[in-house]
């Protein structure tokens, strides 16, 4: 079984310091928490960027300003710009990170209603698009899932030539709209993939941790941070990012389970380095 790879999805592009106080807008902000999950146990950093007042942007400058940042206080993590941005985002505005050329970036492959009126949109033209794009740029993709539906898109995509072999998954689990958060469906994700293909597990909410542990059971990696939940658990707000990473450390020592450094992540998911 390969070594655990802890992705910290330090603050997304919806949840706000009102849900706690200590979700990042500034770039001070954002390689504050990045260095926070780097140090206690993350090899990637999955990136959303916000302006200073907190509203969600896919600025290529505002990107760039971050990735330097963290890869100067975290020199050899692996950082993930999200090119699914915000909902009602364009396609030109969301795929603006991936002109940077990094290691990974998202490539969500299908629509959800995330509740309400919300529904974010991806066509398959949309996936096709982002997908060559992230070829020319060699940028690996990590491929977000919200629903069984999704894995056979991104199948279908890489045989049609816009999405490479070695796939890497992001099972997205629990959120509304989306695939629920039970060993059961986390079970039918899996065997849904290739056998040469790598799987990362979001729980999301009250979903984290048990997602967590069952992932690590079955030789997956995890992906924890404000983005998908802001507690340690019921009513007790997470401090940092890196107290949840700290958290998953915790479960994967019990279960017997080595973390992966980035260097480590970058071999078992096929990445160069940069």
């Amino acid at each position: 079984m390969d070594k655990l790879i802890i992705t910290a999805a330090i603050c997304g592009a919806e949840v706000t310091k009102e849900h706690n106080p200590n979700v990042p807008y500034t770039v001070e902000e954002i390689v504050r928490e990045a260095k926070s999950a780097y140090d206690a146990g993350a090899s990637i950093i999955h990136l959303h960027v916000r302006s200073d007042d907190g509203t969600p942007t896919q600025d290529i400058n505002r990107f760039k300003e971050c990735m330097e940042a963290i890869k100067i206080a975290c020199p050899d993590v692996i950082v993930q710009p999200s090119t699914g941005g915000a909902v009602g985002m364009s396609n030109d505005e969301r795929i603006q990170p991936v002109n940077l050329s990094p290691e990974m970036a998202t490539l969500d492959c299908g629509t959800c209603n995330f509740g309400g009126d919300d529904i974010f949109v991806n066509t398959e033209n949309t996936i096709k698009e982002f997908g060559k794009k992230m070829i020319e740029q060699n940028v690996k993709p990590e491929i977000e899932v919200f629903d069984k539906g999704m894995v056979d898109m991104a199948l279908r995509l890489n045989k049609k030539g816009f999405i490479k072999d070695n796939m890497h998954f992001n099972f997205v689990m629990g959120v509304n709209g989306g695939i629920s958060a039970t060993y059961r469906d986390l079970i039918f994700m899996k065997e849904s993939i290739p056998g040469d293909a790598t799987f990362t597990v979001s729980g999301i909410g009250k979903a984290q941790f048990e997602m967590v542990a069952l992932s690590i059971l079955l030789g997956g990696h995890v992906r924890v941070g404000f983005e998908d939940n802001v507690y340690m658990k019921k009513g007790v707000p997470a401090k940092s990012n890196g107290e949840l990473v700290e958290k998953v450390v915790r479960i994967a020592n019990e279960l017997q389970r080595e973390i992966a450094s980035p260097i480590e992540a970058r071999s078992i998911l096929g990445l160069g380095g940069r």
